[in-house]
Order: C-alpha cells, then structure tokens, then sequence
C-alpha cells in the first residue's frame, strides 16, 4: 500500500510532466537488484539509527521502509508498462476540460485504466516480502519466513506446512491477477465491437 501510494502518483506524474526521467528513475529502480539484501540492511540501519526509537525499533517502521526499497523495481516496472498502456495525455486533459481536479483524475480516470498493473505490482510485493529472509534476519524482527525457520529447527513436518500455507497463498494472489486480466481483456474486446 505504501508502495502504491508513492509511485502512482510519481510515475504518474513523470509520464505526463517530465518524461526525460522516465530512464533515469528506470535506472534507480534496478539498484536493489545490484545491492545484496546485507549490504542494503547494513545501510539501512546505520541510515535509520538516527530516527525516533517509535519507528526504527519498530517493524511496520524499519521493515516498511526496507520492503518499499525491496519492491521498488517491481513496482516502478509494473506501474509502467501500466501507464504505457494508456493514453495519460488525452485521459488527463479530457478530465480537466470537465472540471475534475488532478486528485479526482488520478483515483477515478487514470487508477482504474492502470488496475492490473497496479495489482500486478501490489501481488509482487507481496511475494517478495513473504519471502524475504535475510533483512529481517538480520535486523532483529520476527517475520513469517523467520518463524518458519524457528519452526524447522524444532519440527520439520510444521514447516513444510507453513512453506506449502505461504506458497498457496502467493500462487491464490497471482491466479486472481490472471483472473482481473482476463476479466479486463474481454471486457475491453467487447467495447470496440459494439461501437
């Protein structure tokens, strides 16, 4: 959610402003990739040391902020071949002529246009952090992959099921996707037909 929340609107944003960036923040987004997840939670927790102890010891501050950065190469490549998709000119400039502010043209016209993407993106993320290991391994917190290793040292048999319960779960997010992206190919095949 934090996610979407800030690379909508910024890929929306350099889509219709500024689209010079577009490589440049292409290029940023493949820098997770390059770091090894220990190197980047090294940084992390000196970066974050100086924060308030609210939000540095705490996990839906330190393991956010590190997930966001985790997922930004998902997100940002989703989000825009989403956007490419779309016309966002003519989309934007045909809802400001009806009076609509940018807020209201973002969440009603240009969201629902980008929503498998979007999805896509969000499903992504979520399959990144139900796997993710060493970051909050190594920053002290108690995940469900770090559970799931707790379990396997006592009990073998429960962490099979846990693993199998968080592959289900990941392939149930993925099959909806495809479900949402069938759902909108007919829909969208169906419109040009009837005009």
């Amino acid at each position: 959610m934090i996610s979407l929340l800030l690379f909508v609107p910024t890929i929306y944003w350099v889509h219709l402003k500024v689209p010079r960036l577009r490589p440049v923040i292409a290029f940023l987004a493949l820098i997770p990739f390059v770091v090894p997840p220990i190197v980047m939670v090294v940084g992390l927790l000196h970066f974050f040391k100086g924060t308030p102890s609210w939000f540095y010891a705490q996990p839906w501050g330190f393991l956010a902020g590190a997930y966001v950065i985790l997922a930004f190469p998902y997100m940002f490549f989703s989000l825009d071949a989403g956007f490419r998709s779309i016309d966002v000119h003519t989309l934007t400039e045909a809802s400001q002529s009806l009076g609509a502010r940018w807020t209201t043209t973002l969440v009603k016209v240009i969201l629902p246009n980008i929503r498998a993407a979007a999805l896509a993106a969000s499903f992504l993320t979520l399959a990144i952090v139900m796997g993710e290991f060493t970051i909050a391994n190594l920053a002290a917190f108690n995940t469900f992959p770090i559970f799931i290793q707790y379990v396997n040292e006592s009990q073998g048999f429960p962490a099979g099921a846990l693993t199998l319960m968080s592959f289900g779960i990941t392939w149930a997010a993925m099959a909806s996707l495809l479900l949402i992206g069938r759902k909108r190919g007919v829909r969208g095949a169906v419109v040009p037909a009837t005009r």
